[in-house]
């Protein structure tokens, strides 16, 4: 990881349809980035960003126990619920408006499940999960692993970015959850209909809007799956023209190549 050098100003657009797919009977995943057997060496992140998935699994299904090393997880629930297990003895069921953070550090196994419909039994309880979860860079390799998760549900009803996960100093005692990167953070937002938000200002943003329609400014319209990479540009705004949750990652460096 390093301080990012100046690159050209710009805002990548990536469209939902352009993500690489995994489909399979229980799972239907979309990858903002090389990812598992897709591969593509120039687009591997952006900023400290690694992982950006869109999953969605059918109840009774989900990750069996795998392990992961030297990454901060961040995992975000936008509808039904996920169960979470891991080698460290932590468990716990993610669900939206709850954030939560895992760090693999020297090493963690865990799982996640689609446990709806065991948790319940009621039909209109047997629901498939969605979620986002996403994988950034730790400050350094080899750290203790850790796991966090607090529900911010109240803060999301105020309006406007919430700081949800984050290293940074300036976030001391206002992010959720804590990550071991200080050059990043996470903000959601969920927009009523016209509602508005100013993006923060930071050499690398990746903004993703993962259920509704908004206007980016200078952009255009983003529906659902839809993402933008912005480089060494800052001050635009995202409006909602339907109800809508976006999830942007501030970052102030890079992966060194």
């Amino acid at each position: 990881m390093s301080t990012p050098t100046i690159k050209r100003p710009g805002v990548d657009i990536r469209r939902a349809s352009e993500r690489f797919a995994t489909k399979i009977d229980w799972l239907d995943s979309k990858h903002s980035f090389s990812f598992g057997h897709h591969q593509d060496r120039r687009n591997t992140h952006h900023g400290v960003l690694l992982v950006n998935n869109d999953d969605i699994v059918t109840p009774g299904s989900g990750f069996e126990t795998h392990p992961h090393r030297d990454m901060e997880i961040v995992t975000w629930v936008l509808r039904g619920s996920l169960v979470h297990q891991d080698s460290e003895g932590h468990s716990g069921i993610i669900y939206p408006g709850l954030a939560q953070r895992m760090s693999a550090g020297t090493g963690i196994l865990h799982s996640e499940k689609n446990d709806s419909w065991r948790l319940d039994g009621g039909a209109d309880h047997n629901e498939p999960v969605h979620f986002v979860q996403m994988w950034v860079v730790p400050d350094e390799p080899g750290i203790a692993p850790g796991y966090e998760q607090l529900e911010i549900d109240d803060e999301l009803l105020r309006g406007g970015l919430v700081p949800v996960a984050s290293g940074m100093p300036q976030h001391d005692g206002r992010s959720a959850i804590r990550i071991k990167n200080k050059y990043a953070a996470l903000h959601v937002a969920r927009l009523k209909t016209g509602d508005s938000v100013q993006l923060p200002d930071a050499p690398f943003l990746h903004l993703f809007v993962p259920q509704g329609d908004v206007t980016l400014e200078d952009a255009g319209p983003l529906t659902q799956g839809d993402a933008a990479r912005f480089t060494s540009t800052s001050g635009h705004r995202v409006t909602a023209t339907t109800p809508a949750e976006i999830l942007v990652w501030e970052m102030h460096a890079t992966i060194a190549s």
